[in-house]
């Protein structure tokens, strides 16, 4: 259990009260917590899981591979054909779970997990390559991680974007979005539209609706944890005319098929 406040004596005493309703051992300032490794400096927090991705190498023999670069190539586009399915997929299902629970510290390798993800049903064999490329470049920096300064303003900034017609089997687009709290990233996801998208306008827009929700979430959260944060959040996206529908009421009625889009945002 991990416990946290700004309060001491209010943590104490929540501790207090916990060993009083049954034994419990105090392990003192977090530092391991299911995989995940904390480090507190005069910077700020550190998160990663550099241990947690030892293993998972270890497992799969590839603790001395040659490091790669990037997760994922930029143009590569899985298919479920191209090549002979796995005789056992129970391999590249255990290496994809423990890859999900990886993205936890490590965001940068979101879109390749999710797009591995996709065929956990029946892998094929490039589908394994693919895994083991995502573990080269996990060899490369395995504690790389999260850091969460502590001198960072309290105010949400959000970044948005969708990849068109990106799945080659369904030709859904692909949103992704991450947010900061000041200079801490504290939210981000990479995952398919569930809906096909006939222009880049509207696969962008859905992003950006997408974005909205989970910054109007996170302002919830704070005000839950009784912080407050009275300046508005900012929203950032790179398409012009996603843009102008959402500052011209005038364009809504060129969208009516996404105008629950139009409104959230």
């Amino acid at each position: 259990m991990v416990v946290t406040g700004n309060d001491e004596k209010v943590i104490n005493d929540l501790k207090a009260f916990l060993n009083s309703c049954f034994k419990i051992k105090d392990l003192g300032p977090l530092k391991y917590f299911r995989g995940i490794e904390v480090a507190r400096s005069k910077t700020g927090i550190t998160v990663c899981q550099r241990k947690y991705t030892l293993d998972i190498l270890e497992e799969a023999r590839l603790l001395g591979a040659k490091p790669a670069k990037v997760p994922m190539e930029p143009d590569l586009v899985l298919t479920d054909t191209g090549s002979a399915a796995l005789k056992d997929p129970t391999r590249y299902r255990h290496l994809v779970g423990k890859l999900i629970y990886l993205t936890i510290s490590r965001p940068e390798i979101t879109y390749s997990v999710n797009t591995l993800s996709q065929f956990i049903q029946e892998p094929k064999l490039h589908h394994l390559k693919t895994v083991h490329r995502l573990l080269h470049y996990l060899k490369a920096a395995p504690g790389q991680g999260l850091l969460f300064p502590s001198d960072s303003p309290l105010h949400f900034i959000g970044y948005c974007d969708a990849d068109w017609a990106r799945c080659p089997i369904t030709r859904r687009s692909v949103t992704g979005y991450c947010t900061f709290l000041g200079k801490s990233l504290v939210s981000w996801k990479s995952r398919k539209q569930t809906t096909v998208s006939r222009s880049s306008t509207e696969a962008e827009y859905r992003s950006m609706a997408a974005a909205a929700y989970e910054l109007t979430w996170l302002r919830y959260l704070l005000k839950d944890l009784g912080v407050s944060h009275p300046g508005p959040a900012k929203l950032f996206c790179d398409n012009q005319a996603a843009l102008h529908i959402a500052a011209n009421p005038v364009y809504h009625e060129r969208t009516k098929h996404i105008e629950l889009d139009c409104y959230t945002i």
